[in-house]
């Protein structure tokens, strides 16, 4: 690696990709691994990896890097699924480019130039993608499942850009991605127990880059996005409901006995925390409906 190289977070691959949808080809970006570039910070409860400021290298963003995206058409997906397409799903991609294009312009108000280097816009739209391309895949590889962890890395860097752009509507744009995670990762848990989708062809569920949290993470995850997305449900019943749902997902996390090497302390920490968050909110949301009834009853 010369000096040059040691300067750089990225390089791009000896090799061209060529797109199944349009045929374009482009050489894929890759993260640099090593070199100190990335200096391993806290793990929010969210299970994030933040990452510190880094002086020489300046602020990375891991997740940026993990999808593929066509420059041309815009056709997005992990690298694994990029050129694993059927006929008719690459017919039904070339015929929703423009969509894709609008969806770009309508959530970031500019063409965005995937041929340049990634940066936080491009991370945060090539998740914005996956989605829109994965929801036409097959089921053999586990779009649902794709679709739930790109939804939680695009809420989380469209909140990285709503703290550094806070004139222009990516907060919102965040809320947005944390209630569609929120939906996949319901649809995920079903998806566990039917096996209408192979869990196998899932690969990394992250949810971020650094560990595969896999099931725990998916059920300690959908439970962490009931509490932040769930109580938006109008019906308090609804509510209650689906956190009654949650406690017991989670009661099977450290109901499992002590932390091991698959299940360290950090996430059984995370997990009583969280239960005793939502049996708390439960418990207020219980004394409310008996204050209402005894109400109705004096009246």
């Amino acid at each position: 690696m010369n000096d040059a190289d040691k300067k750089k977070v990225s390089f791009r691959q000896k090799n061209s990709t060529k797109c199944p949808v349009c045929s374009f080809e482009f050489y894929r970006e890759e993260l640099f691994s090593g070199g100190g570039r990335l200096i391993a910070g806290k793990l929010t409860d969210e299970l994030r990896r933040k990452y510190e400021d880094n002086k020489k290298f300046g602020k990375i963003y891991p997740l940026a890097y993990q999808l593929s995206v066509c420059p041309n058409c815009l056709y997005a997906a992990y690298p694994k699924d990029f050129t694993q397409l059927l006929p008719d799903e690459s017919e039904k991609l070339r015929g929703l480019t423009q969509a894709r294009r609008g969806a770009i312009g309508k959530f970031f108000n500019t063409d965005l130039n995937f041929g340049s280097d990634r940066d936080l816009h491009l991370g945060a739209a090539s998740y914005l993608l996956a989605i829109e391309c994965y929801s036409i895949r097959n089921k053999k590889v586990a779009p649902t499942f794709k679709n739930a962890v790109s939804a939680i890395r695009a809420a989380w860097l469209f909140n990285d850009l709503a703290e550094a752009e806070p004139e222009k509507q990516y907060k919102k744009m965040s809320m947005f991605f944390y209630q569609k995670a929120y939906q996949y990762y319901v649809k995920v848990l079903d998806l566990i127990q039917n096996g209408a989708e192979p869990s196998e062809a899932a690969g990394n569920m992250g949810p971020d880059t650094d560990k595969n949290w896999g099931y725990d993470g998916i059920l300690y995850l959908s439970s962490l996005l009931t509490l932040k997305v769930g109580a938006w449900e109008k019906d308090i019943n609804k509510k209650i409901a689906s956190f009654e749902i949650s406690k017991r997902y989670l009661s099977r996390l450290f109901g499992m006995g002590k932390s091991s090497k698959s299940r360290p302390s950090e996430i059984l920490d995370k997990t009583r925390d969280l239960y005793d968050k939502i049996t708390s909110t439960v418990d207020e949301w219980n004394k409310q409906l008996a204050q209402e009834s005894q109400a109705e009853k004096d009246a």
